[in-house]
Order: structure tokens, then C-alpha cells, then sequence
């Protein structure tokens, strides 16, 4: 089965985005570059929603390459990036049938709704996070509308450079995940940092 990551940065007060869902707040390092570049290689899928697509689209992005890019939407009709795919269909039901396909990580990006929405379903098996050292006070909260406890296991922490803490954790009863050459060599990456 494949491993379904939320990737994220947030605030310390624990938001994703202004309320006007800028993020000039954001810090990017080398220490960022080497964790997205190691997680990068474990994936070979990307599931956004709406607002975080349309988010990076503003931002000349919005479909990452050497990934499928699927973003949740019942609005779009269709992208004007060839890369993209809308999918108008359940965001739970769809990535619960994508997990049980070959291949390699899923990674959620960005927007705290569908992030909600896929662990109220029990889809998340891993939560990445950069938590920036600034305080936003309001703004796009990360997991808006989960409905339920859930409980993490940490698997690594690290202080980044500029203040910027990073953490991964992996949520409990989760399935482990499969031990391909790019996770091992991300493992091993990690075990070196914290020795």
C-alpha cells in the first residue's frame, strides 16, 4: 500500500496561510531544499485542492513536474497546465482507491481542507511539517475540520536554519511504510543529521 504524506509549513500558532492566503512569511533555506529534494525522490504522486492550486498557480506554479498532479475540485472544469488532472470526484474515495495502487509516495500538499478531510477518513500515514518561528495571530488554519483525535508518533525533529523547526511524524496504527531504496537512503540521510 502507498504511503500518503501531508506536507506542510505553518505558523506557530499552527496556520497555513494569511487570511488573504499569502505566505511571505515563509522561510526557505538550504536545510528546506535537502528535505524536499530527499522526499521528493519517494514520490511519484501530488493531490492538492482548489485553493492551494490556484495559490500556486498565482505563483507561476501549480503542477509540480516528474509527479501526477491531482487537484480536488467540483468548480474547475479543466486545467490549463496539460500536467494537471481535476478530479471532481470524493478526495477521500479517490485517494483511498490511489493508495491501493502501485507505486510510489503520495504526498498531500498544502491546504488544511483537504488535509482534514482525508484523516477524518483514516487516508494520512505521515504528517511533515516546518514550523516557522512567527506568530501569525489569524489566518488559514492547518486541519480546520478534523473531527477526531489522532495520535502521532515521532520520527524525526531538527532544528533548520533560520529558526525554522522541522518535523515528521507518522500516525499511529499507521502502516509502515515500504523500505525502497529512496526511503532507505532518506533514512539513512536522517540518522547521519542526528548523529
Amino acid at each position: 500500500m502507498r504511503t500518503v504524506t501531508f506536507g506542510a509549513a505553518s505558523s506557530l500558532d499552527g496556520f497555513i496561510a494569511r487570511p488573504d492566503h499569502s505566505v511571505d512569511w515563509l522561510r526557505w533555506s538550504q536545510d528546506v531544499s535537502a528535505i524536499t529534494n530527499a522526499f521528493w525522490k519517494t514520490i511519484d504522486t501530488v493531490v492538492m485542492g482548489r485553493k492551494t492550486y490556484e495559490v500556486a498557480r498565482r505563483s507561476g506554479g501549480g503542477g509540480y513536474p516528474g509527479v501526477k498532479n491531482y487537484v480536488f475540485s467540483r468548480t474547475l472544469k479543466q486545467s490549463d497546465n496539460p500536467k494537471i488532472e481535476i478530479i471532481a470526484d470524493d478526495a477521500a474515495a479517490f485517494v483511498a482507491a490511489l493508495k491501493q495502487t502501485n507505486g510510489k509516495g503520495i504526498c498531500v500538499m498544502g491546504g488544511g481542507e483537504l488535509a482534514s478531510d482525508l484523516f477524518n477518513a483514516g487516508l494520512i500515514d505521515e504528517v511533515g511539517l516546518n514550523v516557522h518561528p512567527v506568530v501569525l495571530g489569524s489566518g488559514i488554519p492547518m486541519f480546520p475540520g478534523v473531527r477526531k483525535q489522532i495520535d502521532l508518533v515521532l520520527i524525526e525533529s531538527r532544528q533548520l536554519e533560520g529558526g525554522c523547526v522541522y518535523v515528521l511524524y507518522r500516525v499511529k496504527g499507521a502502516e509502515e511504510p515500504a523500505a525502497t531504496p529512496e526511503r532507505r537512503a532518506r533514512g539513512k540521510n536522517i540518522a547521519e543529521r542526528n548523529t
